[in-house]
């Protein structure tokens, strides 16, 4: 007889229990309809501990409430950034409730203001980057991501800002949750011209692109296409595993991106710096070749190979890093970056020869040492100043590559050949 007074007592706890919540919720949606967020916001609060053994009915209105609670708090600039956050999240909450109870009563109404959190939350996170506050910028695109998960591509931003702000615990987190996703990032970008401003304007698609130039309001379409960043997710992920010292489970995780995309050369690329990062020349050795085999005649691999290799600390791959840039513009001869890449190597030497010239005495043997080592820097600047050149030609209004020219003509006392191009 007790045990069956308690069950009663326990059913009759929970049902006012319920009855409470429900006229918390209701107390905060009148705060909040009579323009008192932050009250709404307290009484709902109280209650969040509760709320999780709620019907899915009061919990889709909680989290409603909650939403545009925070909402307006974060419009009102009262703490913008985490009321966006808890904005984000209570909408996300409440989508994934209705969605679960076939209902979407909150979620039609919760649409515009869910749009507008997601805007306010993407201008946040880009005003933190650009603050260089990397980690709080990180964190709002991945709620942006979390708000619309079709839109991957915040998710990608995300992880790449994470990188930025090396906390690489929580890059590693969203790199692993695009590889889950098979994110490849992979598509079409269409432009054109407005006739109006003469700004170039990107088009959702296509066949309005072309349209809208089929009547004139723009002109000069072009398409952009963007490579798949598998390889770049696939590196990014090893190399954090390898910052992290777990060099195994590095090697592992993009052999698996391979297996899954075996015709993605970048990630053969990403496999073979992961292996010049370890310094097992022989092995990105082979997997390079096992690229090149597979696109012999394409510029931009050789020019990021040019850059892996001249990356390594390993002095055959700076070697091979020039023979790289080389055929880069044995390809394409105006592949403006290859030629600037070609000139940085060599003046790579520049740094050991001036070190060497500072040591020197004014002695007779010093001075004979002197003037070998002017002469090698000499050759250096002759070696270069063909890549400088050409890349001057190509990118005529680059103000450091022509006051570096200038230099290197002045140093070599090419005296007509300065005259010319400061007159350019």
């Amino acid at each position: 007889m007790k045990i069956k007074n308690f069950a009663l007592a326990a059913a009759l706890f929970v049902s006012v229990a319920s009855f409470a919540q429900k006229d918390e919720v209701k107390s905060a949606d009148k705060a909040l309809k009579n323009g008192n967020a932050e009250e709404a916001k307290s009484i709902l609060e109280k209650v969040e501990p509760m709320i999780v053994n709620s019907d899915e009915a009061l919990k889709a209105q909680y989290y409603y409430v909650l939403g545009n609670s925070n909402f307006e708090l974060a419009k009102a600039k009262k703490d913008e950034a985490k009321n966006l956050l808890g904005a984000a999240k209570a909408f996300n909450q409440l989508f994934e409730v209705e969605k679960n109870s076939g209902k979407s009563k909150y979620t039609s109404q919760a649409q515009t203001n869910f749009a507008e959190v997601k805007k306010l939350l993407t201008d946040s996170a880009i005003a933190d980057n650009d603050a260089k506050r990397y980690k709080e910028s990180a964190i709002k695109l991945n709620e942006v991501y979390n708000l619309d998960k079709k839109d991957t591509i915040y998710l990608y931003y995300a992880a790449s800002t994470a990188l930025n702000s090396k906390d690489y615990d929580l890059a590693l987190d969203y790199y692993k949750k695009l590889k889950d996703v098979n994110y490849s990032g992979k598509a079409t970008n269409y432009y054109a011209k407005s006739k109006l401003n003469d700004q170039e304007e990107r088009f959702t698609d296509k066949a309005t692109r072309d349209q809208s130039v089929k009547l004139g309001a723009h002109t000069s379409p072009r398409d952009e296409k963007i490579e798949s960043k598998r390889g770049e997710i696939a590196k990014n992920i090893s190399l954090i595993l390898i910052e992290k010292g777990d060099i195994p489970a590095a090697k592992k995780a993009v052999s698996e991106a391979r297996k899954s995309n075996p015709n993605d050369i970048s990630l053969v690329m990403s496999e073979a710096n992961l292996y010049l990062q370890t310094n097992d020349y022989a092995t990105y050795k082979n997997l390079i070749s096992e690229v090149l085999a597979k696109d012999p005649n394409n510029a931009d691999l050789y020019y990021n190979l040019g850059v892996i290799s001249g990356q390594s600390k390993d002095k055959q791959a700076k070697i091979d890093s020039e023979g790289y840039y080389l055929k880069t513009i044995q390809i394409d001869p105006k592949y403006k970056n290859a030629y600037i890449n070609l000139a940085v190597l060599k003046l790579e030497g520049e740094k050991e020869i001036v070190a060497a010239i500072n040591k020197l005495t004014t002695s007779a043997a010093d001075t004979k040492k002197y003037e070998a080592l002017k002469a090698k820097k000499e050759n250096l600047y002759k070696e270069t100043i063909p890549y400088l050149e050409k890349a001057f030609e190509l990118m005529p209004t680059d103000k450091d590559i022509k006051s570096t020219l200038l230099n290197m003509y002045n140093a070599l006392d090419l005296t007509e050949k300065a005259k010319a191009l400061k007159a350019k």
